[in-house]
């Protein structure tokens, strides 16, 4: 089974579009939609996930992310500049973890810790944002540069806002990295936009 499709690069695409919208709206509300928000927590812990779409549980999971994508692939001007250089950003970080093995695995007992806890006490419960935050904390946002995410400063200042900001930005990472085991690269996206637009917009319909 061939995972270098334009569906699956698409569906990738959408999970690091939701993951930087959600973080957009975390920081600019303090609230975003929860099911979105559970569906790009438990795409970190699905790790031997059976298809691309498996990982966000079904089209269902990333119909934000989709939206988003419509969106921000539709309009000439940026319909988010935020959202777009968190998303580049993101990008940018997850090849610069590849070049490092070592964060690489503190990453993924991290993540088996998060499994563990979600058995327990479910996927959104806040010793498991906590932990996925530290994650990320003590791993990518050592890498420069470090996302500064923008927004208003009495969500910033809220600890269970940026921990699941945090944990987002790793699902962001672990997007980007499905994205390019899809076969996604930049120049895709630049020469293939038309045609990933079209893909989200066929997925929609799908739900």
């Amino acid at each position: 089974m061939s995972l270098n499709t334009l569906s699956n690069q698409t569906i990738a695409l959408a999970g690091i579009a939701q993951a930087c919208s959600l973080v957009h709206q975390l920081a600019g509300t303090g609230t975003c939609p929860n099911a979105a928000l559970e569906a790009s927590i438990s795409s970190l812990l699905k790790i031997d996930a059976d298809s691309v779409i498996d990982v966000y549980g079904g089209l269902i999971g990333i119909e934000h992310g989709l939206q988003q994508l419509t969106t921000q692939l539709g309009s000439r001007v940026l319909a988010s500049p935020e959202q777009a250089r968190y998303a580049a950003q993101i990008v940018y970080l997850q090849k610069q973890l590849n070049k490092q093995p070592d964060m690489q695995k503190t990453i993924q007992a991290g993540v088996s810790k998060a499994q563990a806890q979600t058995e327990h006490f479910g996927v959104l419960h806040e010793n498991v944002l906590a932990n996925l935050a530290d994650v990320y904390h003590s791993t990518i946002s050592t890498l420069q540069p470090r996302i500064m995410v923008q927004g208003d400063q009495q969500y910033l200042g809220n600890q269970s806002t940026v921990n699941k900001i945090r944990a987002l930005l790793l699902a962001g990472i672990r997007a980007t990295l499905l994205w390019r085991q899809c076969g996604g690269s930049r120049w895709k996206l630049l020469f293939f936009r038309k045609k990933i637009q079209d893909e989200a917009k066929f997925l929609l319909t799908q739900i």
